[in-house]
């Protein structure tokens, strides 16, 4: 797990520690001195931590005038005891929201595990977003673990979608091709 590092090629466009309005603004990064773990296993030190205890991130990429932040996890999405997703919301996601940020792309190729609880985070991000015609998309998760997220019926709160060439994109053409589905999806 330590050889998987966050995305890095949009990070010549955005980087979340100078970014001002960035909930990781300020935070210095290790090259070498590996710290955070996932399962006893060290996670390369470029994730960000969050306050999650198996869940770690990568704010990839923010456009605060298209109003969307595409979002990397590593780790075990644990809401059955750790309530990730409370973490997540209340850490991140608000502090984003305040600053006009509603649509969100999470990255989740590295989300080993899915534990479900109840909804009721989903959905108030769901309706917060909504608000302000945002919405919430899960990229890439693997099958394991999202057959436990559609077994807790999250979907309805948050689109699930395979976007294999993720990497090959530009971060406004990624979000143009989302944006695009949900529309269409809405229709």
């Amino acid at each position: 797990m330590h050889d998987i590092e966050p995305f890095y090629n949009w990070r010549h466009l955005y980087t979340s520690e100078d970014d001002p309005r960035s909930p990781f603004y300020g935070r210095e990064y290790s090259e070498f001195e590996f710290s955070q773990t996932v399962y006893n296993y060290y996670i390369h030190p470029q994730w960000d931590e969050f306050g999650a205890y198996n869940l770690y991130m990568k704010l990839l990429f923010v456009d605060y005038e298209s109003g969307f932040a595409v979002i990397e996890l590593i780790g075990e999405w644990n809401d059955a005891v750790e309530n990730d997703v409370m973490t997540l919301k209340r850490e991140v996601t608000d502090k984003l929201e305040t600053e006009g940020i509603f649509k969100f792309i999470l990255i989740a190729e590295n989300v080993l595990n899915f534990h479900s609880s109840d909804s009721e985070y989903y959905e108030e991000w769901y309706e917060e977003v909504s608000e302000e015609e945002g919405w919430v998309v899960i990229l890439n998760m693997p099958e394991q673990t999202q057959y436990d997220f559609k077994r807790a019926r999250l979907t309805r709160y948050v689109e699930l979608m395979e976007q294999p060439n993720w990497r090959t994109f530009q971060p406004n053409y990624l979000f143009s091709i989302i944006d695009q589905q949900i529309g269409n999806r809405l229709m």
